[in-house]
């Protein structure tokens, strides 16, 4: 079959034999089009591009110029991280803009680069797709379809999947009309990358795709990509050597290209292996020059992320609370949603962690909770962490609902299992167990411990080393939960919390109201929605037994259905087991483990169903987030104080203190 897009340097000589060009003009703009648009050399299209432009212009030839400049700004926008060079390439599209047609296609072009440049630097989009529309109601395929790719990049939030994939359909389609290469080469790479930013169960079918075109003829700058995809599957498959070598020859590859993302997507590459090698101290030097270097993007921020985990993983609580204030600037909310923003936030959790900082967890527990059915992605699929789920469950524990975290990890491990990223399912394994110890019954123990020589197993398996999870927070809460309790009590139109000899006076605020009446039965479970109702009785433990009664949450139908289910699940694991297929036994086991979990969920004691009411789930957050800013009240008055009480009081659907937890 012919593929479509294949418009030659002779055919774009035709298009600019609409207007009269001097012929040496004309032959070094044809240079920079086949390097640039053809070959993907963004390095060697650069120096045609800017001979062209210098030419035109001694000419007054403005639309030579115009070409000129566009290809000087190169495919992506933010092409150009040397401020001096941005400056100039700005100032001569701008110049050009002013002395041809705006609604020209050239016109449209040069409006379509400047506001994608824009709106990417802005963590923006409306611009772009503005003129892109513009475009399309012209019916100028070839400036809609640069628009169209300019968008894509300032679309790689989590919240932009369907309209990414829309998007690519039709450039793909839209190619067969401007008849270029790059235009057809955009499409398919662009429908691979939203295919793996979504965990499409097809990406790496797309992938193929890509590879086949791109071997009937290379292109330099699609191939840097492809390339940065292939070490993160290599990642993904827990193949870290493989890995380490696929990555320097990505370098090479980008260098070839002239990308200036070379720098950085090494950067995502090496501390992503080195993760879940459980080496990430290791890169501390590396990164701490990497998160000043004039490379990155100019969206950016994951690098500074990764400088505060890996900082805090070698006890080096300075640097990595430092970073994640730079970072918070107040809230995490400010981040632009680019397309490390997942990454961002997964490795602001996972340092916050180490440092048990449950306000900054709180918040980005908040901002990703939509996002959970995602993978976390740095970069256009460069490197994968897992599912969200991971860092929602890690964002949880620290801010101590472990109820709440298992049912996030046991998501974790299935849906890293999934996608088939071994070496994250492993530490969600890991992470899992913690929180099913720290919650603590008798059968999270079994469970818990059979979590822990799963991923203890697979981690020898893949040659990760895995962090003592399940040693560290437990222990450092039991110790610093053997003290004398807490006391709250009204003064005025303030609270004081009081400590052996230590007091901190707050404002009044909601979440005050919660606490007191938390430190006022120690050891009880108080439902969150027992506790938005109002003050009450202090003896609220004994009144929130009675629990109103609506509507079953399984009915009997369903309950019959998922009993049969564990019955089915149970046999698979045990035939897998006979058979030695261990892949198979583990698919099985997490099933049969989810679901177990669904029906002690929906079953309460001797098998009744539990039921719930439709304000439970809302009493949830809003008793949370009271209790939290509430905290970071305290903390700011008095720290010691704020972390006990950190220590001690559990949220959720039901919250407690505890003054002397036993882990």
């Amino acid at each position: 079959m012919q593929i479509a897009g294949t418009m030659s340097v002779d055919d774009c000589a035709r298009v600019l034999a609409s207007t009269p060009h001097e012929a040496e003009t004309q032959s070094l703009v044809l240079g920079g089009v086949g390097a640039l648009w053809v070959d993907g050399d963004r390095l060697a299209s650069r120096d045609w591009f800017d001979a062209a432009y210098r030419r035109a212009e001694s000419e007054g030839d403005v639309v030579a110029m115009a070409w000129s400049a566009l290809g000087m700004s190169g495919l992506w926008p933010d092409e150009h991280r040397d401020g001096a060079v941005a400056v100039l390439v700005d100032t001569r599209l701008r110049r050009v803009l002013g002395g041809v047609d705006p609604g020209s296609s050239v016109g449209l072009r040069v409006r379509a680069r400047l506001a994608g440049e824009a709106d990417y630097r802005r963590g923006e989009h409306a611009a772009i797709l503005a003129v892109a529309q513009e475009a399309r109601q012209a019916g100028d395929s070839v400036a809609w379809a640069e628009a169209v790719s300019l968008a894509h990049h300032c679309l790689l939030g989590p919240e932009h999947g369907a309209l990414r994939h829309t998007l690519a359909r039709e450039l793909i389609a839209e190619s067969f009309q401007t008849a270029r290469r790059s235009d057809l080469l955009m499409g398919l790479l662009w429908r691979t990358v939203d295919s793996f930013l979504d965990a499409d169960r097809h990406a790496e079918r797309y992938l193929c795709d890509l590879k086949g075109v791109l071997a009937q003829h290379g292109h330099l700058a699609v191939g840097f990509v492809v390339n940065a995809i292939e070490v993160m599957l290599a990642i993904r498959a827990g193949r870290f050597e493989l890995a380490e070598s696929l990555a320097q020859a990505c370098v090479e590859r980008g260098e070839a290209a002239g990308d200036a993302d070379v720098v950085g997507w090494h950067g995502m590459h090496v501390l992503a292996i080195r993760w879940y090698q459980g080496r990430v101290g290791e890169v501390v030097p590396a990164l701490r020059e990497l998160v000043t270097s004039p490379t990155l993007s100019a969206v950016d921020n994951f690098h500074l992320a990764a400088l505060a985990l890996a900082a805090a993983t070698t006890g080096d609580h300075r640097q990595a609370a430092g970073g994640l204030a730079r970072l918070r600037a107040g809230d995490p909310a400010w981040l632009p949603r680019s397309s490390s923003w997942l990454a961002t936030m997964y490795a602001i959790v996972e340092a916050a962690n180490l440092l048990d900082d449950a306000v900054t967890s709180a918040a980005v527990y908040d901002l990703l909770h939509p996002f959970g059915h995602l993978p976390v992605m740095a970069g256009p699929g460069v490197a994968c962490f897992g599912s969200a789920q991971h860092a929602l469950g890690v964002a949880a524990l620290t801010t101590g609902d472990a109820a709440q975290a298992v049912t996030h990890l046991r998501a974790a491990v299935r849906d890293n299992l999934s996608i088939g990223h071994w070496p994250a399912a492993t530490l969600s394994r890991a992470r899992l167990a913690q929180a099913l110890a720290v919650r603590g019954s008798r059968a999270d123990a079994a469970e818990a411990q059979r979590e822990l020589s799963t991923a203890t197993e697979d981690a020898a398996g893949l040659g990760m080393t895995l962090p003592a999870y399940q040693q560290r927070n437990p222990t450092a809460r039991a110790r610093r939960g053997n003290q004398q309790p807490l006391g709250c009590r009204r003064h005025g139109s303030k609270w004081v919390v009081e400590f052996g000899e230590r007091t901190a006076t707050v404002k009044d605020c909601l979440g005050m109201g919660y606490l007191a009446t938390l430190l006022a039965n120690p050891g009880s479970e108080i439902s969150a929605a027992r506790l938005a109702a109002g003050p009450g009785l202090l003896s609220l433990a004994a009144a929130d037994s009675a629990a109103s009664s609506h509507q079953p949450i399984l009915d009997e139908t369903a309950m019959r259905s998922y009993r049969q289910r564990l019955g089915d699940l149970q046999a698979d694991v045990d035939a897998c087991h006979a058979s030695g297929d261990t892949a198979g036994a583990d698919k099985a086991q997490t099933e049969l483990d989810w679901l177990i979990n669904e029906l002690k969920t929906a079953s309460g004691l001797a098998g009744r169903q539990r039921t719930f009411t439709n304000t439970d789930e809302l009493a949830r957050i809003s008793v949370s987030k009271a209790i939290r800013r509430a905290l970071q009240h305290i903390t700011t008055a008095d720290a010691t104080i704020g972390q006990q009480l950190r220590d001690t009081i559990t949220t959720g659907q039901r919250c407690s203190y505890r003054p002397n937890p036993a882990h």
